[in-house]
C-alpha cells in the first residue's frame, strides 16, 4: 500500500541534525536514577476493547484542541532531547489510528534517538514503509493469546489473523518484534508455554506483563499471575533447557531463552517483582501530562505551560525530583488500585 507521496518520502532520508545540538544533560530525581527514556502517547483512542486497558463504558475523549499536535510533539520532544532522552517509543491507545502518524514519526526519526512503537498491530502493514524510511526497528505488538475466538473475547473485535499477519511481515521485513502478552488468570495463563514455543518457533519476544490497577479495570490481586507463576509453568515444560539472558541496565523485564532456539521470553513483574531501582522512563499523555510513574497519580501539564511560552524544563526536573521509590510509594499490594490514576488507555502504557 502507498502511504506516502514521493516528494513525502525523500525528506525521510534527509540526515539527523547533529548531536552538538543537544546538551546531553540528565534528568535525575532524589534517589539519583537518570532519565533517558521517553514514552509519548499519540492518542487515547484504540480499535480494540481490551478490559484491563479500556473501562468497559470507554473513556470520554477531550477537545480535539487539547491535544499535542504534531509540530508541539515534535518541538516538546527536542526539549526532552536536549535534557539527555536518548531514547523514545510512541505508544497510545492505538498509536497508528492517528492521521498524521506518519509525519510524526518521519520527524521525530531525525532526533539522535532511537525510535520505537508499541500497536496492536492491526494497521502495520499500512506504515511499514514509514518505519522503514524513517530507520525504526523496534515494534512491540500486543497479543495476549494465540487463539482466535479468545482474541475476539478478550478485544471485542475480530482482528486475530490481521495481527498474525503483520507480526509475519514484520518479521520477514527484518524488524525486531516484541510480543506483549498481559496475563490475567484464568483467562490466559493457560497459554504460557505455547507463548514461550511459539517464541522459539518464529523468533521473536515474548513478554508476560503482571495484570496492572488502572483506573476501570477491575483490577484485584487474585488475578494476577505472578513471575513466580510464570516461571513454574516453564520450568515444567521446559526444564533445563531454560537459559538466563544477561539484562540490560534499564530493562524493565527478566529475560530468558529456551537453548539452541533464537526467540526469547521475559517477565514483566511490576506487581510481585518490580523493577523500580533502575527505572530510567518518562511518560507524556496525549494531552501533554507529564507522569514520573506508571501507577502515579501526580501529573504536570506541559502542554499548557507550553503554549503559554512559559520554560518548561523547571516543570520536567520538578516532576521526576518528586519520583518515589518504588511504585509511585506503594508498597503494600494491600494498596493496588486505591490510588487515583487514569486507565491504561489514557495514559499511554
Amino acid at each position: 500500500m502507498i502511504i506516502m507521496n514521493m516528494e513525502f518520502a525523500e525528506t525521510l532520508t534527509l540526515s539527523k541534525p547533529d548531536k552538538m545540538q543537544f546538551q546531553n544533560a540528565v534528568i535525575a530525581d532524589q534517589f539519583n536514577r537518570s532519565h533517558d527514556y521517553l514514552r509519548i502517547s499519540l492518542t487515547d483512542k484504540c480499535n480494540l476493547r481490551c478490559a484491563y486497558c479500556m473501562p468497559p463504558g470507554g473513556i470520554s475523549l477531550q477537545p480535539h484542541s487539547q491535544y499535542m499536535t504534531a509540530e508541539e510533539i515534535l518541538r516538546i520532544a527536542k526539549i526532552f532531547v536536549s535534557l539527555g532522552v536518548k531514547k523514545i517509543r510512541l505508544t497510545g491507545g492505538e498509536p497508528l489510528l492517528r492521521k498524521d502518524v506518519n509525519e510524526i514519526i518521519a520527524s521525530l526519526s531525525k532526533l539522535p534517538v532511537e525510535l520505537a512503537i508499541t500497536t496492536n498491530g492491526i494497521l502495520v502493514n499500512e506504515h511499514i514503509d514509514t518505519f522503514r524510511a524513517c530507520g525504526l526497528k523496534s515494534v512491540n505488538i500486543s497479543l495476549d493469546t494465540l487463539k482466535k475466538e479468545k482474541f475476539k473475547a478478550i478485544t471485542g473485535k475480530d482482528y486475530f489473523d490481521k495481527v498474525i499477519s503483520n507480526i509475519g511481515l514484520l518479521l520477514k521485513k527484518n524488524f525486531h518484534v516484541k510480543v506483549n502478552v498481559v496475563l490475567t488468570k484464568g483467562v490466559n495463563d493457560d497459554e504460557i508455554c505455547d507463548f514461550v514455543s511459539w517464541a522459539c518457533d518464529k523468533n521473536v519476544h515474548v513478554r508476560f506483563i503482571e495484570f496492572m490497577p488502572f483506573d476501570g479495570n477491575n483490577w484485584n490481586f487474585e488475578k494476577n499471575v505472578s513471575y513466580n507463576d510464570i516461571m513454574h509453568a516453564v520450568e515444567e515444560k521446559f526444564g533445563p533447557a531454560i537459559v538466563k539472558l544477561t539484562d540490560g541496565k534499564n530493562d524493565t523485564a527478566k529475560n530468558y531463552c529456551i537453548a539452541d532456539y533464537p526467540g526469547t521470553f521475559a517477565i514483566i513483574s511490576s506487581i510481585t517483582n518490580p523493577f523500580c531501582d533502575t527505572c530510567n522512563r518518562m511518560r507524556l499523555t496525549a494531552d501533554g501530562k507529564m507522569k514520573n510513574c506508571l501507577f502515579s497519580g501526580d501529573e504536570t501539564d506541559l502542554l499548557s505551560a507550553f503554549r503559554n511560552g512559559e520554560d518548561i524544563v523547571p516543570l520536567i526536573r520538578g516532576n521526576i525530583m518528586r519520583k518515589k521509590a518504588l511504585r509511585s510509594g506503594i508498597d503494600n499490594i494491600d494498596d493496588f488500585g486505591k490510588q487515583k490514576n487514569r486507565s491504561m488507555i489514557a495514559i499511554g502504557g
